[in-house]
């Protein structure tokens, strides 16, 4: 293995390992609290409530995979598609605001949607379970 190709699995491990972690940390605090504002959220645009169980799909399962590196694509994308959900559902009135500090108001769900689909893109590299 060259030197320039270990920097990059290194990048992408360190890049999969806090996306995951991160995300995983909102998953935990919806096993412990339950989805119940989500499912308020999606009936209030007249989806139905049951649509609010893919969170757990999308901040337990999906990052659980981009930590291991297995089929971490597939994961990273459920976590892209759940951070488009979430913007949709609790920050579209977000989108134009700045906050007190001059940063973007949803800045951390736009690195959390860009990280996802960076991983979806480059893969997990060779520190993963799937090994590419």
């Amino acid at each position: 293995m060259s030197n320039r190709s270990g920097q990059h699995d290194l990048g992408k491990l360190v890049l999969r390992l806090a996306l995951g972690m991160l995300i995983l940390l909102h998953g935990i605090a919806k096993l412990k609290h339950g989805v119940g504002p989500i499912q308020g959220m999606l009936q209030a645009q007249g989806l139905p409530a049951f649509l609010a169980y893919g969170a757990y799909v999308g901040e337990v399962l999906a990052p659980l995979l981009v930590i291991a590196g297995f089929h971490a694509r597939l994961g990273a994308a459920v976590i892209a598609i759940n951070m488009v959900f979430a913007v949709a559902l609790a920050h579209l009135g977000q989108l134009q605001q700045l906050n007190d500090t001059g940063g973007w108001a949803i800045e951390l769900q736009a690195m959390f949607l860009a990280g996802a689909i960076t991983v979806a893109l480059i893969g997990p590299g060779r520190f993963s379970v799937n090994q590419r």
